[in-house]
């Protein structure tokens, strides 16, 4: 019915015009005509009754009427619930889909709102602008929520804290007695760090069998391999695993090159120097011959003290004055 009056209205107003009375005559006939060609056997399953050009016009009970806009046209269509940012009205007579408040994107009823539009925050059910004292706004729930959580020191909202109270480490905006898996505290930064696990490269090839830095001269010696740290850990990482290896090898024994011929090359200087050392003390004898008697007993008697001592004995020196006979 109240479709029909708006209708109704608009056709006279538009007939004011005198020209226009006559051309609505005919489009009034019309529309009286749809109106009056109201059908009970809608094919909408909540229609009651409906029209061709206003959609339903009753619905049957427990469905709510919501009119939606197509155009300058509404039309009637029955719901089981109302859509987002309308509300469900009931009435004996009607069952009825009314629009929340501008500021509200869902609502339980005209004063109390489920979800506020963009730019507004809930608070007791009140789309606001600005959140009261000790609130903070919240752009992702699009409520007025706590100004910091408990386990913060500060924030910059409700959900990003910029320092967490003391024996907490923060990580991403958050605060933490022990830090996720795959992190660990860092007490001097009082933060939670990703670890650092080690790493380690490639095996290099095993080293000639070797003993004493020696390649020949043995039968059993030792092989190793070695590989290097890419990535030393962080303290509680995975630590390196062994970087080197030794296993025992067995090879047939040989004799160095050239060790024969240095111990033969050794013996000859040896012997060339105790040659020239005889020769040295032939020399010296026969020059104390050429010398007085007095002399050559003084010489006899040094060199009779100077072989004691190469002999080993510990014998006091003897003084010419001793030497001499009395």
């Amino acid at each position: 019915m109240q479709l029909q009056l708006i209708s109704f209205v608009l056709i006279i107003l538009h007939c004011m015009d005198y020209t226009g009375c006559q051309q609505h005559s005919s489009s009034r006939h019309r529309q009286h005509k749809q109106i009056s060609g109201v059908s009970s056997g809608c094919q909408q399953g909540g229609c009651l009754t409906c029209s061709d050009y206003n959609g339903c016009l009753s619905c049957k009970p427990r469905f709510f009427m919501h009119l939606e806009r197509i155009g300058m046209k509404q039309i009637g269509v029955c719901m089981t619930s109302c859509p987002p940012g309308f509300y469900g009205t009931r009435s004996p007579e009607r069952n009825t889909c009314t629009k929340c408040r501008l500021e509200c994107d869902s609502c339980f009823n005209k004063n109390f709102c489920t979800r506020c539009r963009a730019g507004f925050y809930l608070h007791l059910g009140k789309c606001q602008e600005n959140c009261p004292e000790g609130l903070v706004r919240s752009d992702t729930q699009r409520e007025c929520v706590p100004r910091c959580p408990a386990e913060c020191e500060s924030c910059v909202s409700s959900e990003t804290c910029t320092q967490c109270r003391p024996g907490l480490y923060q990580l991403s905006g958050r605060c933490h007695h022990v830090c996720p898996e795959d992190y660990e505290p860092n007490d001097k930064l009082m933060e939670c760090t990703p670890q650092v696990h080690c790493e380690v490269g490639e095996w290099s090839e095993w080293s000639p069998c070797s003993r004493s830095g020696r390649t020949c001269g043995f039968k059993r010696g030792q092989e190793t391999r070695t590989r290097q740290v890419l990535q030393y850990p962080s303290p509680f990482g995975k630590p390196c695993p062994e970087i080197s290896e030794i296993k025992e090898c067995l090879v047939k024994r040989r004799k160095c090159p050239g060790k024969e011929n240095f111990t033969v090359n050794r013996n000859n200087r040896k012997d060339k120097e105790n040659q020239e050392g005889r020769r040295e003390r032939k020399r010296e004898r026969e020059r104390e011959r050429e010398r007085d008697p007095g002399e050559r007993e003084d010489s006899d008697n040094r060199n009779k003290t100077e072989h004691r001592h190469r002999r080993g004995h510990d014998t006091e020196p003897v003084s010419p004055e001793d030497g001499l006979i009395q």
